[in-house]
């Protein structure tokens, strides 16, 4: 199973940053390797996960009119977990090399959203803090249709709707932390992706 994206979508996903600030990416990822993460949210590992907290260090709650999903982090100890990093990985370097954006470090985890769950709108990044600089989304959820809800929505950074974008299974989205404020809508079926935020050495840990 190779765990690394080909020069030809690192180039795509460096263009794509450089023009508009994200990007979406179908098929990039193997397919055994996307099963094998949403067995992870739904068999084995689905007790594990937890309910999400919102804020950061001591302020650090669980609001649930804010956001609904359950999480549980990516470690390299599990063996899925760590082909769905050494990935991440690859991504990481690659666009060093193409956009000297000096990526560091990567901490990434399963979200799952049972029906009626949601995240309001909020940004990943403290603006100037350099705590999170890039974000990616990765969807697994097989026959998903527009009547399941659950879209990320993504705002240009004045707050005007960009774009809406269903939670396909294999779908990689991709954006600057700090320029895009998003949210999950209401979903009506059993929602599971990852997400995952790079930053820049120096910046503070623990978000």
């Amino acid at each position: 199973m190779v765990c690394e994206f080909s020069e030809s979508v690192l180039d795509e996903v460096a263009d794509a940053l450089v023009a508009r600030g994200y990007v979406c990416l179908d098929g990039i990822i193997d397919p055994q390797l996307v099963s094998a993460l949403r067995d992870k949210v739904f068999n084995d590992d689905g007790a594990h996960l937890r309910p999400a907290s919102i804020g950061r260090g001591h302020e650090q709650h669980r609001n649930a009119d804010i956001r609904g999903d359950s999480i549980r982090w990516l470690s390299h100890e599990c063996q899925t977990d760590s082909r769905y990093l050494t990935l991440m990985e690859s991504l990481k370097d690659g666009l060093n090399r193409r956009l000297y954006m000096g990526l560091f470090d990567y901490e990434s985890h399963y979200a799952l959203y049972r029906p009626g769950a949601f995240y309001k709108k909020h940004v990943d990044a403290l603006k100037g803090s350099q705590n999170r600089i890039l974000t990616t989304v990765f969807f697994m959820n097989p026959d998903w249709q527009s009547e399941h809800g659950g879209l990320l929505k993504l705002y240009e950074e004045d707050g005007t709707p960009l774009e809406d974008i269903a939670p396909l299974m294999g779908r990689l989205v991709i954006f600057l932390s700090e320029r895009f404020p998003h949210e999950v809508l209401p979903t009506e079926v059993d929602r599971a992706s990852i997400a995952g935020w790079f930053r820049v050495a120096g910046s503070r840990h623990g978000f």
